[in-house]
């Protein structure tokens, strides 16, 4: 069997080891990253720093409102992937699947951020003292996330 070629490996897992186009560097900055983190964010997701922003922002809207023990509210609308995000559950969902899709230096920048608005979550939420059956599992029987397991208006 032949062996393949580092190139093609490299072209496989991304273009990683390599600094940012210009263009990249031009965008506007990612809430709370460093430049070189924003230029990676944008040039390995083009569009996607802006969802990044978006993101941020909601789960920053959602631990900024009063009450000291916060509750989630969930979304009028699930199936809608707009709706969807009015949950804050969802919100840190998707941040989940942007990290793991970031290069290593932006991945590590909002990874940094991540941890300081999960310590606050965790703070300001209560976690459910007793879920629904399936309430910690989702429809593939995989655990669902800590952030799914705490306290909903109306529980």
């Amino acid at each position: 069997m032949p062996r393949r070629r580092p190139g093609a490996l490299r072209a496989e897992r991304g273009t990683y080891d390599r600094r940012p186009p210009a263009w990249a560097w031009e965008l506007p900055p990612v809430d709370r990253l460093s430049p070189a983190a924003a230029a990676a964010a944008h040039w390995a997701r083009p569009g996607r720093g802006y969802e990044i922003i978006d993101l941020l922002n909601r789960y920053r809207t959602f631990l900024s409102g009063p009450g000291s023990p916060l509750l989630l509210v969930p979304s009028e609308c699930p199936a809608c992937p707009g709706c969807a995000r009015d949950d804050v559950a969802v919100v840190r969902d998707d941040l989940g699947d942007l990290y793991r899709e970031l290069p290593p230096v932006a991945r590590t920048a909002l990874g940094r951020v991540l941890r300081g608005l999960d310590e606050e979550f965790r703070r300001r939420t209560l976690p459910h003292p007793a879920p629904s059956a399936g309430g910690w599992v989702d429809w593939s029987g995989r655990p669902r996330a800590w952030w799914h397991r705490r306290l909903y208006e109306g529980d």
